[in-house]
């Protein structure tokens, strides 16, 4: 009966906790119309996000492009096809590797010091006191959070895209025996053969970078804002931020994909 009992208590606790993300994500989602009133801080909480991540997002791109194509090539180069290599890098920097890179990158950078942030914030009672001068804590906190970080999320993503490609293409040239030219042709070829302004590839990538964005900051201020018990608390918080942030990203990157490419064709 004690298993069972900490068995159930462990699924309140995570229905608990889910539910919370999904009531603040909703939240949120209605304070929108009052961000103009928050739009300095948006603002720096976007150059908090976006350019101070820059540097490690760029490198992490770089070698995740080399490393694709290295590994790509190594199997194209036993059937003679190396050829379609820009092909198969470019496409997997723009419809996976590149969002959940800078997904991922993003949560462990911007989302454990969003948690930590908030949840000395409240072990302090700093959410608290807002909240007696009437002041709405996700009007104030989270929202300029969120928008900042859906908004720099897809901007990260076309950039660690086009580096990651790059990247592939100095593996391709130098390792492989690929040719620059042909490289890039076939990347941009694959790229623009829809004939639609935006392809596919990349539009599903950009659509997961912003679900990615939203996820990973609503994830990161309800850990925050839920923290309790001092500093240990606060580490918990930003320990269960990072981790439930990564899992979403994995798991609505196969529902987007899954989405996409299967169930609308």
């Amino acid at each position: 009966m004690n298993l069972l009992a900490a068995v159930g208590q462990t699924i309140r606790t995570r229905a608990d906790g889910a539910g919370y993300v999904v009531d603040l994500l909703l939240r949120t989602a209605l304070a929108v119309r009052r961000l103009p009133r928050r739009l300095r801080f948006t603002l720096d909480m976007a150059f908090n996000a976006g350019v101070r991540s820059l540097p490690v997002t760029m490198v992490v791109a770089a070698f995740a492009g080399a490393i694709l194509a290295m590994q790509t090539g190594i199997e194209l180069r036993r059937f003679g096809d190396t050829a379609v290599l820009g092909t198969i890098t470019a496409l997997s920097m723009c419809r996976e590797m590149g969002p959940f890179i800078t997904g991922v990158i993003l949560a462990a950078t911007v989302g454990s010091s969003m948690a930590a942030e908030l949840g000395t914030m409240n072990v302090s009672d700093e959410v608290a006191a807002l909240e007696v001068m009437s002041v709405d804590p996700v009007d104030y906190l989270v929202l300029p959070r969120v928008i900042a970080l859906a908004v720099m999320c897809p901007l990260l993503t076309v950039l660690s895209n086009l580096i990651g490609i790059y990247g592939g293409s100095v593996i391709a040239e130098h390792n492989l025996g690929v040719s620059s030219d042909l490289y890039w042709l076939s990347a941009r070829e694959a790229l623009t053969s829809s004939g639609t302004l935006l392809p596919k590839e990349v539009y599903v990538g950009l659509f997961k970078a912003f679900v990615f964005g939203v996820a990973v900051s609503t994830v990161s201020c309800a850990s925050g804002l839920r923290a309790t018990g001092g500093a240990l608390g606060v580490g918990l918080a930003v320990q269960a931020a990072v981790r439930n942030s990564v899992i979403l990203i994995i798991v609505l990157g196969f529902i987007v994909t899954w989405f996409f490419y299967f169930l609308s064709g």
